[in-house]
């Protein structure tokens, strides 16, 4: 698996993620409240896909509002944390975890998925990573289904402009975490829209800033938040 030892390494060692909080984080949160607001969609009894499910923060959620949830995750440590506490809450019979990377065939039969969710989890595949992602993306969720992205955003990040120009990676938009080893994309407005419009309706797109720490320094960054919808 591309990266596996990084991600590895990373839930073993925490150098960049938050590993210790059990929930979702808010911008996930403020997605779910969107979704439950503006477009009358109940969070439960859906079948939800968590594409770099980490730790489980939001699979584990969406399973106590009672929904069958999967967990996509590289990472074994991660997916392990996962099983425990979903354990830990009584939640493991509605959420499975599966250690697969997310940038290859999904084994889910088409229109599949309500719900999918990718936080923060498909910056760090490759091209050819990328156009499988997107294609079963598109395949496995149903028609009027939902997908969060929260994607690493270029526009107005000094520090993704810098990274680019002083550790750049292999293809477009790419640079290398030097101290991990990681390989990350970054998407100008054009591009993510590109991307994804091409697939699914953005209803919503907005850039956040946010801080990502690394060596116990905090660096600003900033995010797409895409809120879309599979319409045809």
């Amino acid at each position: 698996m591309p990266q596996f030892n990084t991600w590895e390494n990373e839930y073993k060692s925490s150098k960049l993620l938050v590993i210790k909080k059990a929930e979702p984080q808010n911008d996930t949160l403020r997605f779910f409240r969107y979704l439950k607001k503006y477009e009358k969609f109940k969070l439960e009894g859906l079948r939800v896909l968590d594409l770099g499910s980490g730790t489980g923060r939001n699979a584990n959620y969406l399973a106590k509002l009672g929904n069958v949830v999967v967990g996509m995750e590289i990472s074994h440590t991660a997916i392990d944390i996962a099983k425990k506490r979903a354990k830990e809450i009584g939640v493991e019979k509605n959420v499975t975890y599966q250690n697969r990377n997310i940038g290859s065939a999904y084994p889910f039969e088409d229109q599949y998925f309500d719900l999918i969710l990718d936080v923060t989890s498909s910056n760090s595949l490759n091209n050819v990573e990328r156009d499988v992602y997107i294609q079963e993306v598109y395949r496995t969720l149903k028609k009027g289904g939902y997908l969060f992205v929260r994607a690493l955003c270029l526009d107005g990040d000094k520090n993704a402009k810098n990274l680019l120009k002083i550790c750049p990676g292999p293809e477009y938009d790419t640079y290398v975490i030097l101290e991990l080893g990681l390989i990350e994309r970054v998407f100008g407005e054009q591009d993510f829209r590109e991307l994804y419009g091409r697939h699914f309706k953005i209803k919503k797109l907005l850039k956040k800033s946010g801080y990502a720490k690394m060596q116990g320094q905090n660096y600003k960054r900033n995010y797409w938040l895409a809120y879309m919808q599979k319409v045809d």
